[in-house]
């Protein structure tokens, strides 16, 4: 890869119109004479930056808009306002030049060739992108020993299981080793042993090639597992740019911290923003008290100072909650008649 993978978001907006149509035959021949549009604003005003050989993960509900960014970063829409640069070219306006940086997998969309085995497909990318057969022979080893693709290379694509056909589309969308990826949803509908085996090629890829990768997902196994950081946006609108552990502090108010007594017997209180929630013999459980309660390490602490204890654990809220506490805070979207 000769081509720095950085992705650049200045003030990146995409807005549709659409006609309302109104009911009954009158309200047809209305709608064709004096149409009423509705200004849908799938995207509005985001910026961030993406690292060569950074994972970010671009988070939010479905509808929020993630899709679209996407589509925008990869040259296929057009934005209403603001700009973007995936490794120094504007995809939109430069779309052939663009493709060649990039590789995209979409889970529910294919780049194969659906009636031809996927050693072919293989082979057509390859005169695409114009890879020297060299070059292409040993990217196809390395992506087969971390992917397992020759049991069903030689499948017809139209055959291949949807686990197979994901791996097969990863290793399609870098064979022309490009220094930006584009995941939307790639792991979708997959079982756990091939969820794991993709999650384990994607850590190769950023961590020993370098990839930038742009990923989308509702699975937060996967955001834990991968991310280096955090986009969140909700109605089209960026509502964070963090790393896992600022959004946990932002919205993962919930916590216990369970403390097993060496005495059974001592006298268990409330202690400065935490409250004592139950007690169960020598074990005592404290959560957050109001808005004063201290971060879940600052109770750790608080707790170990103020009682002798022979074993302590932590509850935190998961990352499922802390992003529905995340999407919650933010205000509806109000679209807009033109």
């Amino acid at each position: 890869m000769n081509v720095t993978g950085n992705i650049e978001v200045r003030g990146l907006s995409r807005t549709f119109h659409t006609t309302v149509r109104r009911p009954g035959f009158a309200g047809a021949l209305r709608s064709l004479v004096n149409p009423e549009r509705v200004a849908k604003h799938a995207v509005s005003d985001i910026s961030f930056d993406v690292a060569p050989g950074e994972l970010l993960a671009l988070l939010g509900p479905n509808g929020a808009g993630k899709s679209t960014a996407i589509k925008m970063l990869t040259g296929i829409l057009t934005p209403t306002a603001g700009e973007a640069r995936v490794a120094g070219v504007v995809p939109y306006e430069e779309r052939e030049r663009n493709a060649r940086n990039i590789g995209a997998v979409f889970g529910q969309r294919t780049q194969l060739w659906w009636d031809l085995p996927v050693r072919e497909s293989f082979a057509i990318l390859r005169d695409i992108y114009e890879v020297p057969q060299a070059e292409h022979a040993a990217r196809l080893r390395e992506f087969d020993e971390l992917l397992e693709l020759s049991s069903f290379w030689d499948t017809r694509v139209r055959h291949l299981s949807l686990g197979q056909r994901v791996r097969c589309d990863l290793a399609a969308a870098l064979l022309h080793d490009p220094p930006v990826v584009f995941l939307d949803e790639p792991t979708i509908g997959m079982d756990v042993v091939v969820k794991e085996q993709v999650r384990e090629f994607l850590r190769n890829q950023v961590e020993e090639r370098g990839r930038t990768v742009l990923l989308t997902t509702h699975d937060m196994t996967e955001v834990e597992r991968l991310a280096e950081r955090v986009v969140l946006i909700n109605h089209g609108r960026l509502m964070l740019d963090g790393t896992l552990d600022e959004i946990r502090r932002t919205f993962g108010s919930t916590w216990q911290v369970r403390a097993t007594l060496a005495d059974p017997h001592a006298v268990a209180e409330p202690l400065p923003g935490i409250a004592l929630v139950r007690r169960e013999g020598a074990q005592v459980v404290f959560g957050p008290d109001g808005a004063d309660a201290p971060a879940v390490h600052q109770a750790l602490k608080l707790v170990v100072e103020r009682y002798e204890i022979t074993d302590i654990a932590i509850d935190e809220a998961d990352l499922e909650d802390v992003m529905r506490a995340a999407y919650a805070s933010h205000a509806d979207f109000e679209t807009e008649t033109v």
